[in-house]
């Protein structure tokens, strides 16, 4: 169904806030799935959280089947002790029987609706969806891709499939969290679809690629729009930001009835890389790997304009450019003139470049979020901040510094963030809430990778409600853990906790057995329960 844009702001009626649905027993086979893709997130380690194989038994120890021993004084009760294997213990577990409820939702796959507005493998969709309400889950996150929906001309909105999809959700009892995914799939670990930008937008982008962010070397990243162009009519006669929140309306005004039945309870706005709020600062595309600093994304004639206008502004012309001494996408920051100790960073042209640089990403959070409150007034809205973990424990911070989040030693680069969503009464959905800073030890020492306190460091104080979501896949006790521990600080003076979790994401490995009995028991502990497995 192809509808029209409507042509005025419509008066929104606010959504009834969501109810909480009783989890009940499991009671159905547990269906199989073709392997799901990953949302786009940066390979944070070599190795993703522990996999364990469904029932598998560890091996007996040799030892254990050897002929006994014949009696007498040289013999022993007790095998030696070299050949007794080493077995470390498990730490104990705390227990969340009567902590705080904390929602957990279920990612669909990246490509649950196709290009056509099908819902792909509709039948299997529902018997897994049937599964995940048995175990307690409270709802699904679904990406609503603009590639899709306003695919081939301006205001031209598909939403068939996804009417077809949110009324199964419905039908379950299912709440929904709903993503406007203004950035193309495909390009990033883990994206096993393609779904680029509208065709009308990359047929611009042909004519004039300075729509896209640009970096140094002139490569286009056509991952999502340039933050240049949020004020520039050159799509069509309007601007980024009129083309978003056009989109934002039409999806408000169309499933109205789901807003007011308090099915949807929460839009997440899309504002950049991988729907997250940052610079396409590490892309794959462009060879980035991890631990890689990335590079600065701001050469495209738009940013560099503003740049210019800053630097006259400041008085010092020759300021405006980027810096020519920041390395590459996979440099570490001490062999880079800008990012070692001591470097440029930190000169009074760094701390200019850098502090405009940033405060590009807060403009343009700034300018989308205003119109997402206007489109969803009464709703709850999110943004999604990255977490950028690694190099966290040098100075400069180099990695977050290419990615917008001017965040080195000595400056709280996210208090900036956090004061735009508190202005617009949006939460903050931070990722990689289930790694541990010994496991990003122990793959890239040199990175001196520290998620925990990046993830701890970020939120609370800025008096904003937090939710989360892992960045890897998950599926054994000591991840779940992480994030219980994450989710519900122990001895926090303030009781504070998360509003909600995300679990990524919906696949066939979810559904083997051993798998699946953990997830259950990670959703009873976010919820409060008591588990009789409890390892103390």
């Amino acid at each position: 169904m192809l509808t029209r844009a409507p042509p005025s702001v419509f008066p929104l009626q606010p959504a009834p806030r969501p109810v909480m649905v009783a989890a009940a027993p499991l009671a159905l086979p547990l269906p199989t799935s073709p392997a799901l893709p990953l949302r786009g997130v940066p390979p944070v380690a070599a190795r993703p959280i522990s996999h364990r194989p469904a029932l598998a038994l560890a091996p007996v120890p040799s030892v254990l089947l050897s002929p006994p021993r014949a009696a007498g004084p040289a013999a022993s009760s007790r095998p030696p002790a070299d050949d007794v294997p080493e077995v470390a213990p498990r730490p104990p577990e705390r227990d969340f029987a009567g902590t705080p409820y904390v929602p957990v939702y279920v990612m669909l796959p990246l490509g649950v609706v196709n290009v056509n507005g099908e819902v792909v493998d509709a039948d299997e969709l529902v018997g897994q969806l049937r599964v995940l309400k048995a175990a307690g889950v409270d709802g699904v996150m679904v990406d609503c891709w603009w590639g899709n929906v306003e695919a081939h001309r301006p205001q031209e909105y598909n939403w068939t499939g996804y009417k077809r999809l949110f009324q199964m959700i419905r039908e379950l009892k299912l709440k929904l969290q709903v993503v406007m995914s203004f950035h193309e799939c495909g390009g990033n670990v883990g994206d096993d679809v393609s779904i680029p930008l509208p065709h009308w937008v990359t047929e611009i982008g042909r004519s004039n690629p300075d729509i896209y962010f640009t970096d140094r070397a002139g490569r286009r990243n056509t991952e999502c729009l340039s933050w240049g162009i949020d004020k520039e009519r050159v799509l069509q006669g309007r601007t980024a930001v009129e083309v978003y929140f056009d989109f934002m309306r039409s999806f408000r005004v169309e499933f109205d009835e789901y807003f007011e039945d308090g099915i949807i309870s929460e839009i997440e706005i899309g504002l950049g890389a991988c729907g997250e709020l940052r610079y396409p600062s590490y892309p794959a595309k462009h060879g980035w790997k991890y631990p890689g600093i990335g590079e600065f994304q701001c050469y495209d004639r738009y940013l560099q304009k503003n740049l210019r206008r800053s630097a006259e502004a400041r008085g010092h012309t020759i300021w405006a450019r980027g810096p020519d001494n920041a390395g590459h996408y996979n440099s570490e920051p001490n062999l880079t003139g800008f990012f070692c100790d001591g470097g440029d960073y930190d000169s009074y042209y760094g701390r200019f470049f850098l502090n405009w640089y940033s405060q590009m990403l807060v403009d343009h959070a700034d300018r989308v979020l205003m119109l997402a409150r206007l489109a969803f007034e009464g709703s709850s809205i999110a943004v999604k901040v990255s977490g950028v973990h690694w190099w966290y424990k040098t100075a400069s911070h180099a990695a977050e510094l290419t990615a917008g989040f001017y965040n080195p030693c000595n400056r709280d680069g996210y208090a900036p963030i956090a004061a735009v969503l508190k202005k617009y009464d949006a939460a903050l959905n931070f990722t990689c809430v289930e790694l541990r800073t010994m496991d990003q030890h122990e793959v890239y020492p040199e990175a001196f990778a520290d998620p925990e306190g990046l993830v701890l460091n970020a939120a609370w104080d800025a008096g904003i409600q937090v939710a989360s979501e892992n960045a890897l896949p998950c599926y054994d006790r000591d991840g779940f853990n992480k994030i219980l521990e994450n989710a519900k600080p122990l001895n926090d003076p303030d009781g504070r906790h998360l509003f909600g979790f995300t679990y990524l994401r919906l696949s066939k490995v979810l559904f083997e057995r051993r798998n699946f009995f953990e997830f259950e028991r990670f959703v009873k502990r976010m919820h409060g329960e008591a588990v009789l497995d409890l390892q103390v």
